[in-house]
């Protein structure tokens, strides 16, 4: 899990970075964040970095090792929640779009939550 200068890491160091865990009693699922702080650029890289930090959180949850981290959280709906800074340009749009449809079969689901830092009040 990412330490507490994990926002100051570059999209490519946070690759295999699970961001947050935790267990949302409302809906009773188990949610993954994924932080997406930069801006979004409309880059093949920075496409690719956001396909490969999906391709991590999936892999965790498919391939047994949130069953062993959390025997009982993995057996709830999972979540991924994409916490992002700034607006997704279209192009991550079309991808959040697609992932969002494929993890669908697998019975995941996909939410991406835009943060409006410039209105809130901390």
């Amino acid at each position: 899990m990412a330490g507490p200068d994990s926002k100051h890491q570059t999209n490519e160091n946070r690759v295999g970075v699970i961001d947050l865990i935790a267990h949302d009693p409302k809906t009773d699922e188990a949610v993954l964040v994924m932080n997406e702080p930069e801006p979004w650029d409309g880059s093949e890289k920075r496409l690719l970095e956001l396909q490969e930090r999906f391709n991590a959180y999936v892999s965790f949850l498919l391939d047994g090792e949130f069953a062993e981290w959390d025997p009982k959280l993995a057996q709830k709906r999972a979540r991924i929640e994409v916490r992002c800074e700034h607006i997704p340009d279209t192009r991550a749009l079309d991808l959040l779009g697609n992932i969002h449809d494929q993890l669908a079969h697998q019975d995941i689901k996909v939410e991406v939550v835009v943060r409006d830092r410039k209105n809130r009040q901390d």
